[in-house]
């Protein structure tokens, strides 16, 4: 494949795991007489699958228990770079993480397996604090069993899509990644005092 290329490329699985774990919002890709249908969901990589929940009355629900073709992407960190920071003259770019799955859906219809799939989802996104454990006995829960799909992935295709500047010099690469970690903790304040 030409495009992209090699070194905004990263085959290392493990790496795109991680990825999925620190950034467990995807964006859920599937296509219904001839137009995408696209869901924002946590998923959970568990035994080399993802697992996800979806309210009933969504309308991807439907396209998310027929074994039918589903994209997921799971979007990383993400920062624009000034040519003002390198050391050597070169034009602006966008660094991104990003990964690109395929595979097939399938829904899960067993009610126990539903709960005991939202405990640990619960569990994995309340990781490291652990302020709030969902209770097998939770009677919220249990109303909403009702109202809950539970549907597995299994992924046919990995793509890590790492454009991290790793065509610059050394010395240029660590300060793209630099800018990168800095962007990523300090652009959340002024977004979110604009739009809450």
């Amino acid at each position: 494949m030409k495009y992209p290329p090699k070194h905004y490329q990263d085959h290392n699985k493990l790496h795109m795991i991680e990825v999925i774990k620190e950034y467990p919002l995807a964006t859920v890709i599937s296509v219904k007489d001839n137009q995408p249908l696209i869901t924002h969901l946590p998923l959970v990589f568990e035994d080399d699958k993802l697992i996800g929940h979806i309210d009933k009355f969504n309308p991807h629900a439907e396209l998310l228990k027929s074994k039918l073709p589903v994209s997921v992407i799971f979007h990383g960190p993400e920062a624009y770079i000034s040519p003002s920071l390198f050391k050597t003259k070169t034009l602006p770019t966008y660094n991104y993480i990003r990964v690109h799955l395929k595979g097939t859906v399938i829904e899960v219809v067993d009610k126990e397996a539903l709960k005991t799939s939202l405990i640990k989802m619960t569990d994995f996104l309340e990781h490291p604090q652990h302020n709030y454990v969902l209770d097998a006995n939770n009677k919220s829960m249990e109303r909403n069993l009702n109202y809950i799909k539970m549907f597995e992935i299994s992924i046919d295709s990995w793509e890590g899509k790492f454009k991290l500047s790793k065509d610059k010099s050394p010395e240029d690469f660590a300060i793209a990644k630099e800018e990168l970690i800095k962007i990523n903790q300090i652009s959340i304040k002024p977004l979110l005092k604009k739009i809450l």
